[in-house]
């Protein structure tokens, strides 16, 4: 069981009482804060002090001045498996080539051939037989 030391000390001025908060004490209040679905202010509230002086307890946490106590709760750790799909093999692109085919001989016309260098071979290979 957890016990909580406060010393209140007596001031002149406008407070009469100060409370000094040991550094273990801070420590486990701002681990307790740092908890998933926990607000500041519903921890200050819990423990009799104003937010801002909690968030200034943080801070100090995060400025490496305050060294927070190992966590309560087991710390968990989910598996992650990333699988890298396999690119698809190129599918082999259709082409519609032209073909001219005479005897033992065959013209293949690249692809997208304009009918003006069609009918020049055409003509060429009449001009020869």
């Amino acid at each position: 069981m957890d016990t909580t030391l406060e010393v209140l000390t007596t001031r002149r001025g406008r407070r009469e009482a100060h409370r000094q908060w040991p550094d273990e004490v801070k420590a486990r209040i701002v681990s307790e804060s740092l908890r998933l679905g926990v607000t500041v202010n519903e921890v200050a509230e819990r423990h009799g002090i104003k937010a801002n002086h909690l968030s200034s307890w943080r801070t100090l946490a995060r400025q490496g001045k305050l060294v927070l106590p190992e966590p309560e709760d087991a710390v968990e750790f989910a598996a992650m498996v990333v699988e890298t799909t396999a690119p698809e093999p190129p599918t082999p692109k259709q082409t519609s080539r032209t073909e001219i085919v005479i005897g033992p001989v065959t013209i293949r016309l690249e692809e997208g051939a304009s009918a003006a260098r069609i009918a020049a071979i055409a003509r060429a290979l009449a001009a020869t037989t």
